[in-house]
């Protein structure tokens, strides 16, 4: 069931002066994240720009999802990559640029022209990058029948 909105949603983090970041919401595994190595962090964590870039790929597939299932198009797969651009603006450091290539395999005989149609779509009703100040670009290929793409 979807509820009216406003949707309240809450996450806690805690850490210590030194070491990994402790992420949690209710009902959900805690993770740990730490600077990533662009800020002088180790590799092999989720840190906060992992973490937003991949809010953004999961929020597209979702929103693509609800838009493929109401526009009755069959789809096989659909593959996303978010590269994020950080930069300092106004001596502010943040997301400047996202570009979100999506890679889709559509069923066998279906409209590659309704399947452009729902990529989009599915951009325009991303809440996740709907709500940055990053400018945001799709970069959609479709392809039609076949298996489902590389992972």
């Amino acid at each position: 069931m979807i509820e009216a909105f406003p949707h309240h949603y809450r996450a806690h983090g805690a850490g210590t002066p030194e070491g990994a970041v402790r992420v949690e919401a209710a009902g959900l595994p805690a993770i740990e994240t730490l600077p990533p190595p662009q800020f002088g962090g180790p590799e092999g964590y989720w840190s906060p720009e992992s973490l937003l870039l991949s809010a953004v790929a999961d929020c597209y597939v979702l929103s693509f999802r609800s838009v493929a299932h109401a526009s009755r198009l069959q789809w096989i797969d659909l593959q996303v990559d978010v590269d994020g651009v950080l930069d300092r603006v106004d001596g502010i450091v943040r997301f400047t640029h996202l570009t979100l290539s999506a890679c889709l395999t559509a069923a066998e005989g279906s409209s590659a022209t309704l399947a452009l149609t729902v990529l989009k779509k599915a951009k325009s009703l991303c809440l996740v990058s709907n709500s940055l100040i990053a400018e945001s670009v799709l970069v959609p290929d479709v392809r039609i029948g076949g298996e489902a793409g590389p992972r």
